[in-house]
């Protein structure tokens, strides 16, 4: 993607004569290329995965989260620099932590969703910043019971594997967490039994597309 003209994508508040916003084009652009991220939001809890791409054959599996947990009844998959999203959780944590020690009790995931797209939103309103160039799924239970925010099993890992475009070149891991009833209303990875289940269901499922 190029500008226009010189100086056009050099600030969030510049914009091109037709009207463009580079900086957002580009942040958006990051998102594109990454793997699918996905969020279930089912009757008695949530469930997200990842398709996490491997960059280099290097690294250990497991290595590179996209999903973290922000305190103990929630957590955040993130699609796109994957820098850029530790930051928004590390920013996540700090404003559940902040109204546990206020409020004494834990966050409700609708201020959690508003309290961190506030401060994304920060990012887009002055020139010396730049947007995150990532997207974000909060999923959490609480007294309202679970709740999905987007700035299992068996349903989520199909999707990604059958979204997964083999013309990327590159591998990828499965990375799906869950928090619901099951989980005691704690946000946790999967356990890797039912993980393997996932796979195998969704590797069959394709089978049978394709043989369709």
């Amino acid at each position: 993607m190029s500008s226009i003209g010189t100086g056009y994508d050099l600030s969030v508040t510049t914009f091109s004569p037709d009207g463009r916003v580079f900086q957002i084009e580009y942040a958006a652009k990051a998102v594109d290329k990454s793997g699918t991220v996905i969020g279930i939001k089912c009757k008695d809890g949530i469930v997200m995965g990842v398709e996490k791409l491997i960059a280099s054959k290097m690294m250990l599996p497991c290595s590179n989260r996209r999903i973290h947990s922000v305190h103990r009844h929630s957590g955040m998959a993130v699609a796109g620099l994957a820098a850029d999203g530790r930051q928004i959780v590390a920013r996540a944590k700090s404003e559940a932590t902040n109204y546990q020690s206020v409020y004494g009790e834990p966050i409700p995931v609708k201020e959690l969703a508003e309290r961190v797209a506030s401060y994304v939103h920060l990012c887009t309103l002055y020139w010396w910043l730049r947007p995150f160039g990532c997207g974000k799924i909060l999923g959490g239970y609480d007294r309202d019971g679970p709740q999905l925010y987007i700035w299992l099993n068996r349903l989520a890992s199909p999707i990604i594997y059958k979204v997964h475009d083999e013309a990327k070149d590159k591998a990828f891991e499965l990375e799906m967490s869950w928090v619901c009833d099951e989980s005691k209303q704690q946000h946790q990875k999967v356990p890797d039994d039912l993980l393997e289940e996932a796979k195998a269901a969704a590797t069959t499922a394709l089978e049978e597309m394709d043989a369709d």
